[in-house]
């Protein structure tokens, strides 16, 4: 027996907890999951140049991040169907969230609702959309969320189409007929603990967020089946003056890996960016995050503000992308692999041991503020 200490150490619980189709939808990627694996990898490849004898009595570990003052230069990236990974997930990691300073960032497909996330957490948070084909029903959710408190917005624009996520397919949850529903069954049964947790003592079991849109669904197969139609191949740059014209608060476009994008970015107004292959779970063999991100940051860090994920699964990451040009960056299956694998003690202690990580990098790189964190802190040979 041994104690969780690390994002692998949480994935390997969060692993034995939930249902393989659960755990697979958080864990894996699309295609053979390159890209997925890329994510890491290179975050692993970037090197940290070591100073010492440097005062460094005095380390802040905050950042503002989207005009927030946050703890740390970090946020927790949008997860969907976070209530099914463990009982009444959004809402419990909203609270971790506010608890440890940082944003928390309610997903469109989330199983919470926007008033429930909104008791759990007294601070504002986040919401992620996604551009729907009811553009009626883009704009009801929008109101919902800004009743809520929300002020960021944060736009996901890498879906027009789902990606093709392979282990969907052979666990069940991407198929169906009674042979997928079987395999599911089956896969359920298995984790008794779960099904008393968060199946029995976690309902209601829907997408909380569009619960409006669709009154009569009765389970989240009638809410995916929805969401899968909805979405929206036709959407571009024109639909962000659509959205803006809709939003008053501050909007983040999630999805961005090229140059060409990050400026028209800018030239739409948005007050900030997110470079991501939203966790390799779209297109294989596209760029990492962290591989991107430099290229974009010197072509549009002084217009916009940058965010980065995919990958991030230490507090050592976290420096990384400030080093190569970040502003913060967003945290997704780390903080769901903890909440799903030790509930909302795993995740406070992942959040903690993130921020003593990136206290203990600043130390040892002879850096006492993260605005000061750049490419001179990275190792070049």
């Amino acid at each position: 027996m041994s104690l969780p200490a690390t994002a692998s150490d949480y994935r390997a619980l969060a692993r034995r907890r939930l249902p393989r189709f659960l755990f697979d939808y958080i864990d894996g990627g699309a295609g053979e999951e390159r890209t997925l694996a890329a994510n890491v990898d290179d975050f692993a490849g970037v090197r940290i140049r070591q100073r010492v004898l440097v005062d460094t009595s005095r380390v802040d570990t905050g950042a503002v991040l989207l005009g927030e003052s946050c703890a740390l230069p970090l946020a927790l990236a949008p997860v969907g169907l976070a209530g099914m990974m463990a009982r009444r997930g959004e809402a419990r990691a909203a609270r971790v969230a506010e608890e440890a300073g940082v944003p928390f960032t309610l997903s469109t497909v989330g199983v919470c609702p926007l008033p429930e996330v909104a008791a759990a957490r007294g601070a504002p948070f986040w919401f992620q959309l996604y551009m729907l084909r009811d553009r009626g029903a883009v704009e009801a959710i929008l109101d919902a969320a800004w009743a809520a408190g929300c002020r960021t917005l944060v736009f996901t624009v890498d879906l027009p189409l789902p990606g093709p996520r392979h282990r969907d397919t052979r666990n069940g949850l991407g198929a169906t007929g009674l042979k997928a529903s079987l395999l599911r069954a089956t896969q359920v049964l298995s984790r008794p603990r779960w099904v008393w947790d968060v199946a029995l003592r976690g309902r209601p079991l829907r997408f909380g967020c569009l619960e409006s849109q669709l009154p009569g669904a009765r389970s989240l197969d009638d809410f995916k089946a929805w969401v899968d139609a909805q979405f929206d191949p036709g959407v571009t740059w024109r639909d962000i003056d659509w959205l803006r014209a809709r939003w008053r608060g501050r909007i983040l476009l999630k999805g961005i890996l090229d140059v060409d994008d990050a400026r028209a970015a800018v030239n739409a107004g948005v007050e900030g960016i997110v470079v991501s292959n939203h966790g390799g779970r779209q297109l294989d063999s596209v760029a990492s995050g962290i591989r991107a991100l430099p290229k974009i940051a010197a072509a549009v860090g002084d217009a916009t503000e940058i965010l980065v994920d995919g990958g991030v699964r230490s507090g050592t990451d976290l420096f990384k992308a400030l080093a190569r040009g970040a502003r913060g960056a967003l945290i997704g299956r780390g903080w769901i692999w903890a909440l799903a694998g030790a509930g909302e003690a795993g995740l406070r202690d992942y959040l903690d041991t993130v921020r003593r990580e990136l206290r203990l990098t600043m130390t040892l790189a002879g850096v006492t503020r993260t605005a000061d964190i750049d490419a001179s802190h990275l190792d070049s040979d």
